[in-house]
């Protein structure tokens, strides 16, 4: 029983933490994973009898969380223009820095900015 409160709060402390970035694409996989990672491992536990289901919930997080951590990333790739091609920016209304002295444009479905060039500001 221990195990399962202490793997619940880790569970509601990862999601916590997916508020703190700009996309978060990364945390909330890793916290979606890790959270299928332990109810897959929990349950493969309790079927086999050949490992304990606290221990087999415990692996199952890290392997889900680190394949929800690589999945968010390349999403993050794809929408902060990465590699994978420039960032998706609204134009509709542009922005002035004063201390650059400079327009600037946010990237929708996110909170970041970029100058008219596309080079990132924020």
């Amino acid at each position: 029983m221990t195990n399962i409160i202490k793997l619940a709060s880790l569970g509601l402390a990862s999601v916590a933490f997916a508020a703190c970035t700009t996309t978060g694409n990364v945390e909330k996989n890793a916290a979606g994973g890790a959270a299928a990672g332990a109810a897959i491992g929990a349950g493969v536990g309790a079927v086999s009898g050949d490992v304990k289901t606290g221990e087999a919930a415990i692996a199952g997080a890290v392997i889900g969380g680190a394949v929800g951590a690589i999945v968010g990333n390349n999403k993050d790739k794809k929408v902060n223009g990465g590699t994978e091609g420039r960032p998706n920016l609204d134009k509709t209304t542009r922005y002035y820095d004063d201390t650059t002295g400079r327009y600037y444009y946010y990237e929708m479905g996110t909170s970041r900015t970029f100058y008219e060039n596309y080079e990132r500001r924020s």
